[in-house]
């Protein structure tokens, strides 16, 4: 039995072999229609979440199985104290496979330590959310054709930003990414992200605080909002909320093919006049991502 907490619980040919099954999906829906029929999918956010959850749950209905779980804290046994231990414990008894959002870093992987059956992490606090970048990854693969050999831009909020870190860690293992960090200096990329991947990697990368001085070389722009929920002074976050707002202005001297993702939602980052440019990919990658959950859910559940 395996769970997937980190990205980097999946080896590059797991990854490639994931997006094979999704692209497949993508073509042949009616192929996987039944594939989990029979199967349960218990969803634990103890935060709130739209896309994702949402995600998981039509990613198991078009599968043919079945969802059930909770969309907040306070309509778990989590309100009266329960540990995330006992209720992962307690969901084994109900469910084939769990799906866990949680604000706390660390506590999908306590829940897997305790389930007994795979536990996939839907996203812990500012630390991990590999399900999204594997939505990310399937995206700049259709759109790109390829996943190495390009130029990738972070822009927003680096520092809390955990479909940030979960995508440098995937790209780690690809060759020839050039990696350019967009940010205020208050929200850089934490120092281990530097040092234990991409510096450890030998990965190129720059950091700048000039979103127009970088769009030129870009080939994919990974936009992010900055979060109101990670900060502890409101005065902090009302002053670098408005710190990068893409609008077509901006993109004047992009590339023709660049790819604009985002992992949503979006505040005000990007202006919706964007949203009808070719190169706005964050609504693509919302649908990419049910199919990559679709493929994810299978291959844990060991369904050919």
């Amino acid at each position: 039995m395996r769970s997937l907490i980190d990205i980097k619980d999946l080896s590059l040919e797991e990854i490639d072999e994931l997006i094979e099954t999704a692209n497949d999906i993508i073509e042949n829906p009616e192929k996987y229609s039944q594939k989990c029929k029979g199967k349960k999918l218990a969803t634990l956010f103890f935060e709130p979440s739209t896309r994702t959850r949402l995600s998981f749950e039509a990613a198991m209905y078009e599968l043919g199985g079945n969802v059930l779980g909770f969309s907040e804290a306070n309509s778990s046994s989590a309100s009266k104290g329960e540990s995330v231990a006992d209720t992962s414990r307690v969901v084994s008894c109900y469910a084939d496979i769990i799906a866990m959002r949680h604000p706390k870093e660390g506590a999908p992987l306590v829940a897997s330590q305790n389930a007994s059956i795979p536990v996939i992490n839907a996203g812990d606090g500012g630390h991990n959310h590999p399900t999204q970048t594997l939505a990310d990854l399937l995206t700049i693969k259709r759109e790109k054709g390829r996943l190495d050999n390009f130029c990738i831009g972070f822009c927003g909020d680096l520092k809390f930003g955990r479909t940030v870190h979960s995508l440098i860690s995937a790209l780690s293992g690809y060759k020839n990414i050039k990696i350019i960090l967009i940010s205020p200096n208050e929200l850089v990329i934490p120092d281990y992200i530097k040092e234990e991947i991409l510096i450890k990697n030998n990965i190129e990368f720059v950091e700048t605080r000039s979103l127009e001085e970088a769009m030129p070389e870009l080939d994919v722009l990974y936009m992010t909002r900055v979060q109101g929920e990670r900060f502890f002074n409101e005065a902090d976050y009302i002053r670098l909320r408005d710190s990068y707002i893409l609008d077509l202005h901006k993109l004047e001297n992009a590339k023709k093919d660049l790819a604009i993702l985002h992992p949503l939602p979006r505040v005000n980052e990007i202006s919706v006049a964007v949203d009808d440019d070719k190169r706005a990919c964050y609504f693509k990658q919302v649908l990419n991502g049910k199919f990559i959950r679709m493929a994810l859910i299978m291959k844990l559940l060991e369904v050919k």
